[in-house]
Parts: structure tokens; sequence; C-alpha cells
């Protein structure tokens, strides 16, 4: 089972980082926002063992993190 949960997590990372592409029309705030929250969401998915309230607050707070970081 910890194999399968590994290979989602994996399966997940690589569409994510493959998704990027989308974002190249978008303002650089915009790209900062959406990488935040991807990282976030596979932040709070590990860190709460694939909990869906732990993936979509890590989302949501590496949005916001994303967002406020390219204000600089």
């Amino acid at each position: 089972m910890k194999t399968t949960k590994r290979m989602a997590a994996y399966a997940l990372t690589a569409a994510a980082l493959l998704s990027l592409g989308a974002c190249s029309g978008m303002s650089r705030q915009g790209q900062n926002t959406a990488i935040g929250a991807g990282v976030g969401a596979v932040g709070g998915a590990v860190l709460t063992g694939g909990s869906t309230l732990g993936t979509l607050g890590g989302a949501a707070i590496g949005g916001v993190v994303g967002h406020e970081a390219s204000k600089r």
C-alpha cells in the first residue's frame, strides 16, 4: 500500500510539473501563485498522509505565499 501511495505522489508531482506549460500566457504573479499552490498541495498531502483537507490547506497556503512573494 505504501508503494501505491508513493507512486501516486510521484504521478501527481509529474502531472503538476508538466501542466506548468499552461502558465506561459499568465503574468509572473499568476505563475508564482499557481506554482505555490501546486507545491503547497504536494507538501500538504505528504505531511498529512494524503488527507484531502491537508492537500487543500497546503494548496491554499502555498497559493497565498506564491502570490505575496511575487510582489517584491
